[in-house]
């Protein structure tokens, strides 16, 4: 029986160009077509969000539900709202407005209150969105303060670097955040297009790593992979490279202390994001007073090294 390929996933078939199989924030470079409203779920996407359209959805929701029902108060006539009375069309709809304000959130100054039927079990219903709206809202809030994540900086570049008498490929990370990550992991792929023009096809080359593991993530990591025989990217020049399409697929999985759960970042690196010649600048030392001081804005901070020292090294 025929060993079957290895696929991580991203497919090995070849429809053109791409621009990168995975975006700088770790996304994966696809676009789904096709779905309908079943296939989305709010949940999910609003946890997902961003903080500022986050933000925005939830006071535009907060906008248009009192808004809608200030119409109806507005629309049930004058007295309906016991002191709502205004001189003009537009105070009177300000009024049912802020009293609409008022039920969703129970505040109930009483200056403004319900007369009549209609009125009452208008304020009763939007007083029960209200309260289940917001128990919502303050679940969202909690699902994205409480949802682990890793904020993992990543140096700009990956460096083409001297290597115990040869070369490597580098490039190096630090937590951005202050909570303790340990038992981190790296798995890297090398992902290019092979075959002939009109067969060509994705694949995927595990690269060995001088380290895959540390046990703990106070300071950088740098990540390298020695190029030596059994690299696939042995003898590749630049140009070769390039014709490859070549692109470094990264995941990163360590365990979060703060929440005491597992978290994932990835990242990519395409060919022409490779620096040859240079290796990292240190970004951290230890003080007069026996502290070691890390300079996370210094994690992608290189130097160049002279061509003949990474030919020789």
């Amino acid at each position: 029986m025929k060993k079957p390929s290895f696929d991580p996933g991203l497919t090995q078939q070849f429809t053109g160009s791409l621009r990168r199989a995975i975006n700088k924030d770790g996304s994966f470079n696809v676009r789904r077509r096709g779905t309908s409203w079943r296939d989305t779920h709010p949940y999910l996407h609003m946890i997902n969000m961003r903080w500022l359209p986050f933000l925005t959805v939830l006071f535009l929701l907060y906008l248009a539900v009192n808004t809608i029902f200030a119409a109806i108060y507005y629309g049930l006539g004058p007295g309906h709202l016991t002191g709502a009375e205004g001189t003009t069309a537009g105070d009177q709809f300000l009024n049912a407005f802020f009293f609409s304000a008022h039920t969703l959130t129970t505040v109930g100054y009483g200056s403004i209150s319900p007369r009549g039927t209609a009125a009452n079990l208008l304020a009763a219903l939007e007083a029960m969105i209200g309260l289940m709206g917001f128990a919502l809202a303050t679940g969202l809030l909690f699902g994205r303060f409480s949802k682990p994540s890793a904020r993992i900086g990543f140096s700009e570049r990956l460096l083409l670097a001297p290597y115990q008498g040869g070369l490597s490929l580098q490039f190096r990370i630090v937590n951005l955040r202050d909570n303790v990550l340990m038992d981190l992991e790296a798995r890297l792929l090398l992902m290019t297009v092979e075959g002939p023009p009109d067969q060509r096809s994705r694949r995927y080359h595990p690269l060995n790593l001088e380290r895959d593991k540390v046990l703990f993530f106070p300071l950088t990591w740098t990540i390298v992979h020695p190029i030596d025989e059994g690299s696939p990217l042995y003898g590749k020049t630049p140009a070769e490279w390039e014709a490859l399409q070549a692109e470094v697929l990264i995941q990163l999985k360590g365990y979060d202390d703060t929440f005491s759960q597992t978290v994932n970042v990835r990242h990519s690196y395409r060919y022409d994001e490779v620096v040859r010649e240079a290796r990292f600048s240190p970004s951290f030392h230890t003080d007069q007073a026996g502290d070691m001081v890390l300079h996370v804005d210094r994690v992608g901070v290189f130097e160049r090294v002279e061509p003949q020292r990474v030919l020789e090294a």
